[in-house]
């Protein structure tokens, strides 16, 4: 088991816990109370700033509430913070942006995140033909 030393700003957030059995992603928590308006950008602090083991990265997401209960996208879709992401003042950040008036109470659940390894090393090879079934069509649906 990796041990993820990991420094609080904020002693008014619940500390972070993974849960296991129930989902292998953590959710973080707005670290301050937030007020948008709609069409505004703000950078949400989340409180926490961590350590990661050599060779891993975070993956940042919002909640599949997050849109529904509070109006705000994810500007950047998918965030990435890699091992090198690791200072005092390194704290993580959501990269909002509200379609709608919102308030974000200190301590809301806003994202999500889960460690990964990075990539392995790869290399691409052209071919002329792929051995895979000819599905025809876009994306798993494959209608076009």
């Amino acid at each position: 088991m990796e041990t993820i030393r990991i420094k609080y700003f904020s002693d008014k957030i619940t500390p972070l816990a993974y849960v296991p059995g129930k989902s292998d992603w953590i959710d973080l928590r707005a670290a301050e109370d937030v007020e948008m308006k709609a069409g505004e950008f703000r950078l949400i602090p989340l409180g926490v700033a961590m350590q990661l083991p050599k060779g891993y990265e975070a993956h940042v997401v919002p909640r599949s509430s997050t849109f529904r209960s509070f109006g705000i996208l994810q500007t950047n879709h998918f965030g990435i913070i890699d091992e090198s992401y690791c200072g005092d003042d390194d704290q993580w950040y959501f990269p909002a942006y509200a379609v709608r008036d919102t308030r974000i109470c200190r301590n809301d659940r806003i994202c999500q995140f889960r460690i990964m390894e990075h990539q392995p090393a790869i290399r691409f090879e052209a071919t002329e033909h792929l051995e895979g079934e000819n599905r025809g069509g876009f994306g798993s649906t494959g209608i076009r």
